[in-house]
């Protein structure tokens, strides 16, 4: 009995190395937790283009959008371990929801097998063009004279943008009131028409407002100056010494997806990643191309778990 079950185990395990080996044999879908036009969305549709090519099998995106990214999130956990669902994560997803959301359908370190960061983009500090602070350090002073005079969007309460502006009070000193908004269409449309003073968001959401002329653009949180907006500084440099947040992609598959089908996806991604045209591609959009290991991937997002931990509990923050 003992032998027949070590020949069925051997067997399954021959199988299934060469499956991996023939991996991909049918299209291949990337969950993208959340709507299509956002960052996430234009990253992912860039890699899946490529990834299409170099693996020769049709990556098709699936916006699934809801609950700050939990309902993607979990869609892509629960589905086959196979290597036919991606799922491209991110800060939101991986980082904030685990520390947010008591009940979470999925565990962000568990539920999945990291296979390569691909990308990271600062946020920016964004302002309606007639505000009257010209300055990171102007606005700070006016806001510590009237304390609760300014208000600040973010789309969503627990959102990166939420976290990002408590991150800026906290550090500053300030109190502003926070304004949350169900996405991002009408926050920025109140921001806008100056409704709202101020908002903080993605590079890729929110950069062609600033070169429209109809958004103006007081500081970047990156450790360095964006080549999308050199003339604006970092909040670093701003006075807040240390600041730095942002968004992050990268790209994960199911927990338990053979570690032959997650080397061919990485290999796959790096060699996309040198390629310029891609480079190109994710720059324009205010991302800038990572790369490294999969253990590398996977120290990151437990790196930015804890580091939001830490924003949450300091900030209070709690799901509405």
């Amino acid at each position: 009995m003992i032998v027949q079950r070590f020949i069925l185990i051997a067997l399954c395990l021959f199988s299934l190395e060469g499956w991996a080996q023939d991996f991909p044999t049918k299209p291949i879908r990337l969950i993208v937790p959340f709507s299509a036009g956002g960052g996430n969305d234009a990253v992912a549709r860039v890699i899946a283009q490529q990834l299409t090519t170099h693996l020769k099998q049709t990556v098709v995106v699936e916006n699934r959008p809801g609950a700050g990214g939990a309902v993607g999130a979990e869609s892509a956990a629960r589905a086959a371990p196979d290597g036919y669902t991606l799922f491209l994560g991110g800060v939101g997803s991986l980082a904030v929801n685990p520390n947010l959301i008591t009940k979470l359908p999925y565990d962000a370190i568990k539920d999945f097998e990291p296979i390569v960061l691909i990308a990271s983009a600062p946020s920016v500090l964004v302002v309606f063009p007639d505000f009257a602070p010209e300055n990171v350090q102007q606005l700070i002073t006016l806001a510590k004279k009237e304390p609760g005079k300014f208000n600040y969007a973010s789309n969503g309460n627990g959102s990166s943008a939420h976290l990002a502006a408590v991150m800026f009070t906290s550090m500053a000193g300030i109190d502003m009131v926070h304004v949350p908004y169900k996405g991002l269409a009408p926050a920025l449309n109140d921001l806008l028409v100056g409704r709202i003073d101020l908002m903080f968001n993605s590079m890729v959401a929110i950069l062609p407002q600033i070169q429209a002329g109809k958004l103006r653009a007081l500081a970047v949180t990156g450790t360095h100056r964006s080549a999308l907006l050199p003339e604006v500084p970092t909040l670093d440099e701003s006075g807040l010494k240390g600041y730095q947040t942002g968004s992050w992609y990268g790209l994960l598959a199911p927990a338990g997806t053979p570690q032959e089908i997650v080397k061919k996806v990485h290999d796959a991604t790096i060699e996309i990643l040198a390629l310029e045209s891609v480079r190109k591609q994710l720059s324009s959009e205010g991302a800038e191309p990572i790369g490294g290991s999969s253990a590398a991937f996977a120290a990151h997002i437990q790196s930015e778990f804890e580091r939001m931990k830490i924003v949450i509990r300091d900030g209070r923050i709690q799901m509405e």
